[in-house]
């Protein structure tokens, strides 16, 4: 049955991942016809299309691609609300529906944060890895408009050393604290 856990695991965090970088690609203004944007449309319009024509007009048009967000929660939730499902029903003890009921907002919580915190390490080694391998990639554009709000305050605190910029370092251990702190 972990294996079941895993592979719904791994499911709705690539989910959850791709229409949160879409809300942040859209309020970045980062255009979405390469990549990752092409990928965030692809896992997510199936999803956030129909979310976008219930929302109100205001909330469409606002600054925040709110039609974004919603999807991840409801990502989340739909997540939250099947693995309860599938835990309860291999454990033989009865779990009472308001258990049940208080358990899936606070997984589908954890199963965001944990997706936030993840996906910007991806990003950042992505982006650390890629300014010393091939800095003029046209995807390092990219990643750097994604990465460069999250870095600007650890920037100010932590100087170069020799040269060497140490805030994505300094940024992924954080992220990884943050995880162990969650898990």
């Amino acid at each position: 049955m972990r294996i079941v856990f895993f592979l719904l695991d791994t499911l709705f965090f690539f989910l959850v991942a791709a229409a949160l970088l879409r809300a942040w690609m859209n309020q970045q203004r980062i255009h979405m016809s390469g990549q990752p944007g092409r990928l965030a449309i692809a896992l997510t319009d199936w999803l956030v299309a129909p979310v976008r024509r219930v929302l109100p007009r205001s909330m469409v048009q606002s600054k925040v691609d709110w039609g974004s967000l919603m999807t991840a929660l409801l990502l989340a939730l739909a997540y939250a609300g099947l693995w309860l499902m599938l835990a309860s029903a291999l454990t033989p003890v009865s779990t009472s529906s308001a258990a049940l009921m208080l358990g899936i907002p606070t997984l589908a919580l954890r199963l965001i944060l944990r997706t936030v915190l993840q996906g910007l390490m991806i990003l950042l080694l992505g982006y650390a890895i890629l300014s010393w391998v091939q800095p003029q990639s046209p995807v390092m554009a990219t990643l750097d408009r994604l990465c460069a709000p999250i870095l600007r305050p650890v920037r100010r605190l932590v100087p170069m050393i020799g040269g060497v910029d140490l805030s994505v370092l300094v940024l992924v251990i954080l992220l990884q604290v943050g995880l162990m702190l969650l898990g």
